[in-house]
This record gives C-alpha cells, structure tokens and sequence, in this order.
C-alpha cells in the first residue's frame, strides 16, 4: 500500500530546507502562509517571512523588487490567485523582468473541488506558458514534489509550479528533479500515455487497467510542463504512433495542446487529450468530480481504449 502525504505540507518542509542552506531564500504570503505548508519556516526564519494580506498583485511586485536586491523569493497561494489574478504582474515584473522569483499554485486543478469555479485552476497552464522564459512544473509524488522544490531553487529564473490539494501517494524512488526531463514508467507499443502532475498516479491505474485487456502501453510521466521534453514526445509518437494526454487542466492550451505542438512540428500523430472540457467545471466531492469528467482510472482506460480502437480501424 502506497504511502500517501498532503502536498502542502512537503512542498513546505522542502523550502524550509532549502532555506537553512541558502540564506537568501525569502517566504512571501498574502494570507495563506499557514495553509500552504509554511508554518515551521516562519517559526525558524521570522526576519525572512513577509505577510502581506490579501494583495496577490502586489505580492508578485514586491516578490521581483526583493529578486532584484538578490533575494530569492518563494510566492505560493491559491493557484488562480497567483496566476490568473496577477497575471499582468507576473508578465511584466517577473517575466519582462527576468527575475529569480518562484511561484507556486497550491489546491491547483480542480482540487479546491467545492469552492468551485472561481477557486478552479485550469488554464494555469496555457497562460503562464506564454510568460516567456517562465519554466513551468507540476510535480506528481511527495517525493517528487521535495526535489522539485531544490531543483526550482537552482534554477536562475522565474518558474511556476502547481501542487494540489488532496493528499497524494508516493509512485517513484526519490531522486534529483532535472527540470526538462521525463520518467519513462513503462514500454508499450499500442498507444502512450503522457501525464502531468497529481494525475500521474491514475495513468498508472489506467495502464493496469488497459493491459488486463490486453492493449500494451507506453506511459510518460512529464512534470516540466513547459518547456516540455520534446525528446521524450517524439520517441513515444515513433514508439506506439498514437498520445493519449491526461492533465488537470482545460484540454486545450496545456499539455495536450503542447504536445500536439511538438509532434506536429517533427512527427505527426493521433493526439487525444483528457482533461476538463472548456467550460465552468462544477463543484463537489474531488474524486466525484475527476469520475464525472472521465478522469478517474476508469473513465481514462475507456477513452484510451475507445481511441487505440478508432485509429487503428482508421489505419485498415
């Protein structure tokens, strides 16, 4: 049985473990320090600990001044209030302005499920992408989401990184995040499955269940979203000649769309991508929700298969 934690609270170890090595590292909050994991940091390091109230746009502007003075500063709230709300700060202070500022959307995707709309995170994706030079990751274990956060700390640049909500089980070794870079889980030959973020553990689901019925899967765990491993995607498009995408995000600007980008460009395809449709996604109960939409092991095992039956009756 795997072992699950809540992605908040080891995405807040980690920067408080970064931060006893790396002295520059600051928190900035705007009234969500305690709930994104960040309590012993400020119990530890009270002078580098900055509470703003709820003021996300000033928030990232204060974040690229501190950046300029030589601090690196660590932003991390609800995921549409540090993308969507001050998304023309993040363009120009910290995108326009190259500067070393991480930010980081918690209860990301639909996991702030009851809230509903308003609280959703599902063109994340799609607009901070178009923030040139803004790296962007989506963790996918505990494990995973520790290293990143060391790995987003080396890296010299803005990034944004999403995390969710619901706690999460461990799927991989622990090891160094090399931002850029896929886990290639398992071979296949019939169709590839490329997952980003909290997903990636149902993939895995939805690959047991496709290989009880006898369809051979190629799965890709991509947590660099953007700029994305396009190695990784041409190799799989060659491998089994048919994507299935899964992500908590719109199916359109993300990482379908993204990959549907890189395939086009150097080997088309056959893409079908799994997320949420673009509309305004209803609340409720999380899992409940992920099972409406297709995205529970199930519903993704029965659109993969459905696919990999299309294409190859349109290949005859």
């Amino acid at each position: 049985m795997a072992a699950y934690a809540d992605p908040r609270k080891v995405f807040g170890a980690a920067v408080a473990e970064a931060a006893e090595k790396n002295p520059a590292i600051v928190v900035l909050s705007a009234d969500s320090g305690g709930s994104s994991g960040h309590g012993e940091f400020k119990k530890q390091h009270p002078d580098r600990y900055f509470e703003f109230g709820i003021m996300e746009q000033g928030v990232v502007g204060i974040a690229s001044g501190l950046a300029a003075a030589g601090r690196v500063p660590v932003f991390c709230a609800i995921a549409p209030f540090v993308t969507s709300r001050p998304f023309e700060m993040f363009r120009n202070d910290v995108g326009y302005m190259r500067q070393n500022v991480k930010i980081v959307g918690r209860n990301s995707g639909i996991s702030y499920s009851d809230l509903g709309p308003t609280h959703h995170s599902l063109e994340d994706f799609a607009i901070i992408r178009m923030i040139p030079g803004v790296t962007v990751i989506a963790p996918q274990d505990p494990g995973e989401i520790a290293s990143a956060v060391h790995a987003m700390f080396e890296h010299e640049g803005p990034v944004y990184m999403r995390i969710g909500n619901d706690p999460i089980p461990e799927l991989f070794e622990s090891g160094k995040f090399v931002i850029g870079k896929s886990r290639i889980l398992r071979e296949g030959s019939d169709v590839t499955i490329i997952s980003t973020g909290t997903l990636t553990g149902i993939a895995i689901e939805s690959a047991d269940l496709l290989a009880s019925r006898g369809i051979s899967v190629r799965l890709a765990a991509m947590p660099t979203v953007y700029p994305p491993d396009r190695e990784m995607v041409i190799e799989s498009a060659r491998a089994t000649g048919r994507i299935v995408t899964l992500e908590e995000h719109y199916t359109i600007g993300g990482l379908g769309t993204i990959v549907q980008e890189v395939t086009a460009e150097e080997f088309p395809v056959r893409v079908r991508k799994l997320g949420l449709p673009h509309t305004y996604v209803s609340s409720g109960p999380y899992r409940e929700l992920l099972a409406y939409y297709g995205l529970d092991a199930a519903g993704v095992a029965a659109s993969a298969e459905e696919f990999v039956g299309q294409t190859q009756a349109s290949n005859h």
